[in-house]
């Protein structure tokens, strides 16, 4: 049972206002003008009703906003373009909710302030009704002023919440001594006890029937009224007092069950709808800590927030303690992520001009040079400024298009024209890529027969191979891979006959060796020794010079291929030394 509970003067039935004003309300222009409007006003507004105008607005709010990126949309606008509008109307919002606040708080002290004195004038009377219990006399004599308490004691209102049960029962307890006291004609108090007796009988049965009562918020504001009148009601006969106050705290606690029940179910629906809000919060949050890489990444993106709104417009309200923290958590998530899409299509629409620029000076360089007759030094610059092309980033395609076709259109106008110029040669160099191909075919040929003299014909091919002149330039470096591959299976050959032979002498060798003695065998197994680590050395200074050589040469480079070469045959002849050494180890 619920007592002294304090209800704000301007008490509206919840259910029904809050149906009022779900239907009256269709922008947040309309709330902040009932919000000015209750400010302003004289009387104080009720709790149920700032509340509710909190949440609409927010929810309003937010489907305003959803409808200004709809209408932007819809009218051909660009979504990587769009930026959400500042809202001063919610700046003003927030400035009256503070004046109600404010207005609120001082009617809040100014009745906490009216209760204590309520409750010290009560007090008083109880005090007052103790003194009349001195004796049946006593309580004969006073009985005009005893009835005169009962009458004040009804006109004085609430108490605090925390003294209202203890006071009533004290107030209770010494009515009930004081009406044992009373030694008037016994008819007279047994209709007192009579009527009380009908009226509590009838506060039970208007209890029992808010049972059937389909507003459960009604009934229960109804009970507590029929708590205050029942409180007011005199006693009854002393051995009816339990039977029937024992019926009217069952009839309550029936509509208590129904109105706790009704705002757990509720407090539920609403817990629930907090898991889902959050649940969209956190993937909002997700989506603006996301890394888009380019437009059509935040394109995609955009599509998802916009579908979280719409999701959550279908979701009801949360708990109120939450429901506007959670409805600005996500509304600040959406806020950022719009923010940074404006950005990034800021910074990017920044980075094209800027490209669009350098673009401008290439085709402003290559139509300078387009008409330069210095075939060999402009060709070069030119496929340089090919390369730098390549190198900086994407413009719009239209302007792109544009200056793509007049930078190529330079280009190509000096390369006819030096094409025209240099016909004859080109076919020259043709002739001399075939016959170096011709030579390149011969090294390969000598590498798969391995006959005697072929040091002397490799070195004669090679001869033959530099003599020859240039050849085009495009097939370059892809002739010299080819003429290199070939010299290094010759090479191989070469080395593996040479390792062959060495190998075979060394073997003789170990027995004029052996013949010699301990000593000797020692000191031939010293040289080996001392020969492989040499070479390791000699090998390890190569592989850093190739490192900073591969640096700045080019491929086909003809210093690079003598140094691998070179370290081939040193690997080559460590394997050999090793396999000497083997073979000494084993000849004891």
């Amino acid at each position: 049972m619920m007592v002294g509970k304090f209800t704000d003067p301007a008490f509206t039935n919840t259910k029904v206002m809050m149906d009022s004003q779900e239907k009256r309300y269709e922008t947040t222009a309309q709330v902040i003008d009932r919000v000015k409007e209750l400010a302003q006003s004289e009387e104080t507004p009720a709790k149920e009703e700032v509340d509710l105008l909190k949440s609409l607005f927010y929810k309003l709010h937010s489907q305003e906003r959803d409808q200004q990126l709809k209408d932007y949309l819809n009218a051909g606008g660009d979504p990587e373009k769009y930026v959400v509008r500042p809202d001063d109307g919610e700046a003003v919002f927030k400035a009256e909710m503070a004046v109600i606040r404010e207005k609120r708080q001082k009617v809040y002290l100014e009745q906490e302030a009216e209760k204590q004195e309520n409750l010290k004038k009560k007090l008083a009377i109880i005090e007052t009704i103790k003194g009349m219990l001195t004796s049946p006399e006593e309580a004969n004599a006073k009985y005009q002023e005893f009835k005169q308490l009962q009458q004040e004691w009804k006109e004085i209102k609430a108490v605090p919440a925390e003294n209202a049960t203890e006071l009533w029962r004290s107030y209770q307890l010494y009515v009930e001594q004081y009406y044992d006291l009373l030694k008037l004609n016994s008819e007279a108090r047994e209709y007192d006890f009579k009527k009380n007796l009908e009226a509590k009988t009838a506060l039970c049965e208007a209890a029992e029937k808010l049972a059937d009562e389909e507003d459960v918020i009604n009934a229960f504001h109804r009970l507590q009224e029929l708590h205050q009148e029942y409180r007011e009601v005199g006693p009854v006969a002393k051995e009816l007092r339990e039977e029937i106050w024992t019926r009217f705290k069952a009839a309550s606690t029936v509509i208590n069950k129904r109105h706790q029940q009704h705002f757990e179910d509720l407090r539920a629906v609403e817990e629930e709808n907090l898991v889902k809000k959050t649940a969209l919060c956190e993937k909002a949050e997700a989506i603006v800590s996301a890394d888009c890489q380019n437009s059509a990444e935040y394109e995609k993106m955009t599509k998802e927030i916009i579908a979280l709104q719409a999701e959550w417009k279908t979701i009801g309200f949360a708990p109120q303690k939450n429901n506007v923290k959670i409805f600005e958590r996500f509304r600040a998530a959406c806020d950022t992520f719009f923010q940074k899409k404006t950005q990034y299509f800021k910074d990017m629409k920044e980075r094209f001009a800027e490209n669009a620029a350098r673009k401008q000076a290439l085709v402003e360089k290559a139509k300078s040079l387009m008409d330069s007759t210095d075939w060999k030094q402009t060709g070069d610059i030119l496929q340089q400024l090919q390369k730098e092309w390549k190198e900086i980033g994407m413009v719009p395609k239209k302007q792109g298009d544009i200056l793509w076709q007049e930078f190529l259109g330079a280009c190509n106008h000096f390369f006819e024209a030096r094409n025209a110029a240099t016909a004859g040669t080109r076919n020259e160099e043709k002739e001399n890529l075939a016959k170096k191909r011709d030579i390149i075919t011969r090294l390969e040929q000598l590498a798969e027969e391995a006959a005697d003299g072929l040091q002397q014909k490799m070195q004669q091919l090679i001869e033959e191979f530099n003599a020859i002149g240039h050849v085009p330039f495009r097939d370059k470096d892809k002739m010299y891979d080819d003429y290199h591959a070939a010299l290094d299976k010759v090479h191989k050959v070469l080395n593996a006959d040479s390792q062959r032979r060495r190998m075979d002498n060394f073997k003789q060798n170990i027995k004029s060796v052996a013949k010699k003695g301990e000593q000797a065998v020692d000191n031939e197994r010293t040289r080996l020794q001392r020969k492989i680590e040499t070479m390791k050395q000699e090998l390890k200074t190569y592989e850093n010079n190739l490192g900073f050589l591969s640096i700045s040469s080019k491929k086909g480079n003809s210093l690079l291929d003598e140094m691998n070469r070179r370290m081939e045959k040193l690997k080559a002849d460590i394997e050999l030394f090793k396999q000497q050494l083997k073979e000494l180890n084993e000849s004891k």
